[in-house]
């Protein structure tokens, strides 16, 4: 069955649900993007290191 259409009230409680999982965020996700990068650019050793960098944080 169909769900109908989310009440403005609803649809602001998930703004707010989001709202906090942002802020709950840490600041290690560019660190994992930039090592995505470098593995993608074939800068392995790069990459490894900014990996064992992270991993205690994790």
């Amino acid at each position: 069955m169909a769900k109908g259409r989310p009440s403005p009230e609803s649809l602001e409680q998930l703004r707010r649900q989001l709202d906090r999982c942002w802020q709950d965020d840490c600041d290690i996700d560019h660190l994992i993007l930039r090592a995505r990068q470098l593995r993608r650019w074939g800068r392995w050793r790069q990459a490894r290191s900014l990996e064992q960098e992270v991993l205690p944080l994790v």
